[in-house]
């Protein structure tokens, strides 16, 4: 990733088939225009990845993702998708961690790790996800569950490959709530992050690295919350899934 770039991400979860995948692009692609100083990412669901892709093709500023990965090369894992089929597909980035795979589907810190780095090995950027339940923030737990988050996904990345990766901070009582944390909850949050990495990495890889907020973005909070200090970019649900509203979102003013 280019170093503290500006990242607005859709992150679609399970909505929009390949239908109405091309639809969105159809109408999106008059809504926002190419831009340098910024990358937009779409995270669409595995079965509309190739409309995805298609409908994009004459739009290189334009990325697309995948949702879930996983951390073998192959082998019987119904249901799963490798991260070099991910990429051979045209598959530019990859989630690792997002809080609906660790809380609804059980995944581990460990497996967040072993994601993050079948994806730079495959070629593709990640964006890891880590953040708080409402039960660990009342119990002042940000820092510790933050600490073991990051360092669990650091802890099979070959150092080299660190520039290949962006952090997403989502508190999990945020997520899907219309309750957002605020520009100074996410900066704190961020803060932290930023100086777990240069605990790992060094202080110029922590410096480099994107941290993107996810958590009930929207229009509204967008910018104000791009302002905050450590806050390189957004991770948007509900808000990505209509062309107007992550319109409004990418090309909200940054710096």
């Amino acid at each position: 990733m280019a170093s503290r770039a500006t990242i607005i991400a859709g992150n679609w979860k399970m909505n929009h088939g390949p239908k109405a995948a091309r639809a969105f692009f159809a109408e999106f692609a008059t809504l926002h225009r190419p831009r340098d100083d910024r990358r937009i990412l779409f995270f669409p669901s595995a079965i509309s990845i190739a409309a995805a892709l298609e409908a994009t093709a004459g739009r290189a500023d334009l990325e697309i993702g995948i949702q879930n990965i996983h951390w073998q090369l192959s082998g019987a894992f119904t249901g799963e998708t490798s991260a070099g089929m991910a990429a051979g597909a045209g598959v530019r980035v990859a989630l690792a961690g997002h809080s609906e795979r660790r809380h609804l589907f059980a995944e581990t810190d460990e497996q967040v790790g072993w994601k993050a780095t079948a994806a730079v090995g495959a070629g593709m950027d990640v964006i890891i996800c880590v953040g708080e339940t409402l039960d660990e923030r009342k119990a002042g737990q940000l820092d510790a569950v933050l600490g073991r988050q990051v360092s669990a996904a650091l802890a099979t990345l070959p150092p080299e490959s660190a520039d290949r990766m962006a952090f997403a901070y989502e508190p999990v009582w945020a997520i899907g709530t219309g309750v957002n944390a605020t520009p100074d909850d996410a900066a704190t949050a961020h803060a932290i992050v930023r100086e777990l990495l240069a605990s790992h990495l060094g202080r110029a890889t922590a410096d480099a690295c994107p941290i993107l907020y996810g958590g009930s973005v929207n229009a509204g909070n967008a910018e104000d919350l791009l302002a905050a200090d450590h806050v390189d970019g957004v991770l948007v649900g509900g808000a990505s899934l209509k062309p107007a509203s992550f319109a409004a979102i990418a090309g909200v003013r940054t710096g």
